[in-house]
């Protein structure tokens, strides 16, 4: 858990608007100025005093702001470690905030800035919960066992799954958790570090899930994942893991969901990586395309999602929801704008292009396409929680 508060919040504002906004400034400047110059120093035959009385000058600036931006940073990170202002995990804002700040530079933060860093864990309530059988037993009071494990995706927090209940004749539709403990499930949702890579993390996650079912006050029959986003590559990844445990959680899984997964790649990620090359090309732009390149291996691993040669699980049942924003999922704009982060062809694993077109990634799966939907609305859908219910019936199969 990070022990930051806002005013750590400020000070790692400070240090990376010193890193990449002030940097990214001075660059483009020195690079214009340095085209410019060098056009007049092609008629004067060197270099003339204007251009050094701008260049000193230059320098003096930007090394007075840059000594202001550490030096506030180093200020507002005393005040902090001084206990000026509450860690931002103690509400629901600040760990918004966490969570979106360690999705872009999760993986820098953990040697660079560790009191905003957090590691994964079992969130109850806004708090980890030790995987320990007392404490997991007073954490779920009413355990059965059966459980469906909620992981979310890209700087998202588990709070996400509630993001999006809406009123309804004065009513509040429940999340899935709240639908499917109902019904017999015990939910447990997991707060992943989504800067880290879908390897790293899918090393965790197995290993979390381990500990979990171990510790579990019920002994535990069926496993449910279900994923949103990066979530649901993450789930594939931690299923892909190798146990030496003598009774395998993988052995326990019985359904897989995944919600607006990109499992072959999300064309922003694309985009992003595309648009990062080109602007290198000029000394101009390449200060750009040095922010581009700064984001964090979680989203990077997002480019291609997670390979088709990853196996599934033979003995668990795969269901996949992809919204798109048209009405029918054969419109073009269903492949090129899809639910507006990721296509159609991704959320369900069907490669339209290269090697692998027409090839299923998850032959016989269940696939539930939401029409005139957007990426964060399967967070919490009524054709969703009808499907859910469908699909994760109690009874053993």
């Amino acid at each position: 858990m990070t022990s930051a508060g806002p005013l750590g919040a400020a000070a790692l504002a400070a240090d990376y608007a010193d890193k990449l906004v002030l940097g990214t400034v001075r660059d483009v400047h020195q690079a214009v100025a340095a085209r410019a110059h060098g056009a007049v120093h092609a008629v004067a035959g060197g270099a003339t005093v204007p251009h050094r009385v701008h260049d000193g000058i230059a320098r003096g600036v930007y090394a007075g702001i840059g000594l202001g931006l550490r030096g506030a940073a180093k200020g507002l990170r005393a005040a902090d470690r001084a206990g000026i202002g509450a860690p931002l995990e103690e509400t629901p804002r600040g760990r918004f905030v966490v969570s979106v700040v360690n999705g872009f530079v999760g993986d820098r933060l953990r040697d660079e800035a560790p009191e905003h860093f957090f590691e994964m864990g079992v969130r109850l309530a806004g708090r980890d919960v030790v995987l320990e059988r007392g404490d997991v037993a007073a954490a779920y009071p009413t355990a059965t066992d059966a459980l469906v494990v909620f992981v979310h995706g890209l700087s998202e927090c588990e709070a996400h799954w509630d993001r999006a209940v809406r009123p309804r004749r004065d009513t509040v539709v429940p999340g899935y958790a709240g639908r499917l403990a109902g019904d017999g499930w015990s939910p447990v949702q997991v707060r992943v570090n989504t800067g880290l890579s879908l390897q790293e993390n899918g090393v965790a996650l197995a290993s979390l899930l381990d500990r979990l079912v171990a510790a579990w006050p019920e002994e535990v029959r069926r496993v449910a994942l279900v994923g949103h986003s990066m979530g649901g590559l993450v789930l594939r990844a931690a299923c892909a893991v190798s146990t030496d445990s003598p009774r395998a959680w993988t052995d326990l899984v019985t359904d897989v969901v995944t919600l607006g997964t990109p499992h072959l790649g999300a064309p922003l990620e694309r985009l992003a990586n595309a648009g990062a090359h080109t602007l290198g090309r000029l000394p101009e732009s390449a200060p750009f395309g040095r922010i581009l390149e700064f984001r964090s291996p979680g989203i990077l691993d997002l480019r291609r999602g997670l390979a088709a040669d990853v196996q599934n699980l033979p003995h668990a049942r795969y269901h996949l929801v992809a919204a798109t924003l048209t009405r029918s999922a054969r419109n073009p704009l269903a492949e090129t704008v899809g639910d507006l982060l990721v296509p159609f062809s991704s959320a369900v694993g069907r490669p339209r292009r290269g090697p692998h077109a027409g090839i299923e990634m998850f032959p016989g799966a269940d696939v539930l396409h939401v029409p005139r939907a957007g990426h964060f609305d399967l967070l919490n859908h009524d054709a969703v929680h009808e499907a859910l219910a469908t699909w994760l019936r109690k009874e053993a199969r």
